[in-house]
C-alpha cells in the first residue's frame, strides 16, 4: 500500500505539487516577468530572524530575503528608483499577513555586474581578459 503512494506520489506531475516556498516563487515569477534579469538570486534568511520579537508567532517560513537583481531594465535609474521599481512588484507579498518583513537589496545593470566581476577577480590577483586585442 505504501509503495503504491510512493509510486503515484512520484509520478504525480511537478506543476501540481503544493510549493514548499510560495512567496518566493511568487517573487521569482513577479521578478522575471517584469525584469528579465540576467541575474537573480533569491536568498531566504527567514531563519536567521525567526527568534525577533516582531516574528513571534509567525508561522511563516519565508518573511526575510536577500535578493541579488541584475537588469537592463535598471539602466540609467539610481538606486532609490531601482528599488522602488521591485517594491511595487512586490506589493502584494509585503502587504499580506506572514507576508515578506524584510527585503534587502542589491540592483544593478549587465555592465555594473561585470565591473563588479573584474574588481573581484583583480582583488584575488586573478588575470582580466581585456576587451582589446593588439594585433601590431
Amino acid at each position: 500500500m505504501l509503495r503504491r503512494s510512493l509510486v503515484a506520489f512520484a509520478r504525480r506531475p511537478l506543476s501540481t505539487m503544493a510549493s514548499t516556498t510560495p512567496m518566493e516563487d511568487a517573487m521569482r515569477s513577479k521578478i522575471t516577468e517584469a525584469l528579465k534579469p540576467t541575474t537573480l538570486e533569491i536568498h531566504n534568511d527567514s531563519h536567521l530572524h525567526s527568534h525577533h520579537k516582531a516574528m513571534a508567532g509567525s508561522t511563516s517560513q519565508e518573511t526575510h530575503f536577500r535578493v541579488v537583481i541584475t537588469s537592463e531594465a535598471f539602466k540609467s535609474k539610481m538606486q532609490p528608483a531601482r528599488h522602488r521599481m521591485v517594491y511595487a512588484l512586490l506589493k502584494e507579498e509585503m502587504a499580506q499577513e506572514g507576508g515578506i518583513h524584510a527585503l534587502q537589496l542589491r540592483t544593478r545593470t549587465l555592465e555594473e555586474e561585470q565591473r563588479q566581476l573584474e574588481r573581484e577577480k583583480e582583488e584575488k590577483g586573478e588575470p582580466i581578459a581585456s576587451a582589446e586585442v593588439n594585433t601590431a
